[in-house]
């Protein structure tokens, strides 16, 4: 008897990899001189224009290329090897912002476990930095203890932690952990929707996804609003490692929050006027339900280790 193999659709030649390579390559460079100008107060020239540049052409070769692969599917061309493959992508990606966020998340562990016990003890800790008390959100600096008003180093006046259970409804962080919770559900709402072939009405696939992104747009207000009040109690990027490990973990998790948002806006927009995804089909929403869960457990993470336990 005969052997039958799967038909395999192989794409032809493209030059996109190299054009979306290279553009995220002038993205990221030129985005990293543009900051460093402004640090050094100086205007950002020709890097912002880069910047811009560069990501405006980056966005339209992930559009192009990713049109292409939607109207391949579309068309039957696409084996169940080959969606296999994609699947096996999305969840190394995942895996690979899993390591992004634990090497964050390991850095906060070393500071407050090991280095301010290091600075606060010891000879070292008497000859450099005289009355410097190890403590978490670090309120005085080492400098502040060791130099008083010249430290260049100055902390915040006020943290961001866990101001006790009865003053929640008053604090940014909890609205924000109830936005991304209920985004989680309502995501997975629309997926079972859609697994039922249930694309409108209140509780079907396109009411729902819209309500995820919605969610995902105000939480983006809600953590903006939350840096300005930092800001305007002296938490800055400059306020020792307290500011730059509080900063870097929420910014880049925003960051995330917005590309997911977008991805999901992006889902929606092909369901609503293009009637893309039916139940067997969808693997472009479910990459990014899958993104927006793994967005959703990095927050809760955050919101133990940064807030509560801070």
């Amino acid at each position: 008897m005969e052997q039958q193999y799967e038909h395999y659709y192989v794409p032809e030649q493209s030059r996109l990899p190299i054009f979306a390579s290279l553009s995220l390559f002038l993205t990221v460079t030129s985005l990293g001189s543009w900051l460093n100008n402004i640090k050094a107060d100086e205007s950002g020239g020709t890097s912002a224009s880069v910047f811009v540049l560069s990501l405006f052409f980056f966005m339209a070769v992930l559009y192009v290329w990713f049109s292409q692969v939607v109207d391949e599917n579309r068309r039957g061309m696409n084996s169940a090897q080959l969606k296999r493959s994609y699947v096996w992508g999305m969840g190394w990606f995942i895996f690979s912002e899993v390591m992004f966020f634990a090497a964050f998340f390991g850095a906060l562990w070393y500071i407050r476990n090991v280095a301010l016990v290091e600075l606060s003890e010891g000879p070292t800790s008497e000859i450099l930095w005289n009355g410097f008390k190890s403590e978490w959100p670090l309120m005085i600096t080492p400098d502040q203890a060791a130099n008083g008003a010249a430290a260049v180093v100055k902390g915040p006046a006020e943290n961001m932690s866990n101001p006790g259970i009865s003053n929640w409804l008053g604090w940014l962080p909890f609205w924000n952990t109830s936005l991304l919770l209920t985004s989680s559900v309502t995501v997975h709402f629309a997926h079972t929707a859609l697994k039922n072939d249930k694309k409108s009405g209140l509780f079907g696939f396109n009411s729902m996804l819209g309500l995820t992104v919605v969610l995902g747009i105000i939480f983006l207000f809600v953590q903006y609003a939350e840096y300005a009040h930092a800001y305007h109690v002296g938490l800055t990027l400059d306020s020792g490692a307290y500011g730059t490990t509080f900063f870097l973990l929420t910014g880049f998790h925003g960051l995330h929050v917005t590309l997911g948002t977008f991805m999901l806006l992006v889902q929606w927009l092909r369901s609503v006027l293009k009637g893309h995804f039916t139940h067997h089909d969808c693997f472009g929403f479910e990459a990014a339900s899958w993104y927006w869960h793994f967005v959703d457990v990095v927050w809760v993470g955050l919101f133990i280790f940064v807030y509560l336990m801070g």
